[in-house]
């Protein structure tokens, strides 16, 4: 378990150092790029594909996907819509705050209806 937190440690440190560097040098679409790259979910992917099989990681899938409608997408549209009037920190908290609102309802209906089992 140890061994796949360290490259699950490795890999998203990587990535996200990645991004600030190619952002910081000006090359904005390579920046981009890496950080449309879904790292959490393929390495995690590989590792709930290897020992819950093909359904598992199906399951999901679909539950990401759905959450990622429910609570990401307006997360990255508040801080879209509010960096230029507000500064990228209160914009980033704003968006947190209804990011996990939004997650914590989704997560609470997940759980009622029993979906994505």
């Amino acid at each position: 378990m140890w061994e796949n937190a360290i490259i699950y440690f490795f890999v998203g440190g990587t990535v996200t150092t990645l991004i600030v560097v190619l952002e910081e040098s000006g090359f904005r679409l390579l920046s981009g790029l890496a950080a449309l790259v879904p790292v959490f979910t393929l390495v995690s992917y590989f590792f709930i594909g290897a020992s819950k099989g093909g359904n598992a990681v199906a399951q999901h899938s679909k539950f990401v996907l759905v959450g990622t409608l429910v609570s990401w997408v307006p997360y990255m549209i508040i801080v879209t819509y509010l960096a230029p009037k507000l500064g990228p920190n209160k914009a980033i908290a704003i968006g947190l705050f209804a990011f996990f609102l939004l997650a914590f309802i989704f997560l609470l209906i997940i759980q009622h209806y029993d979906l994505f089992q």
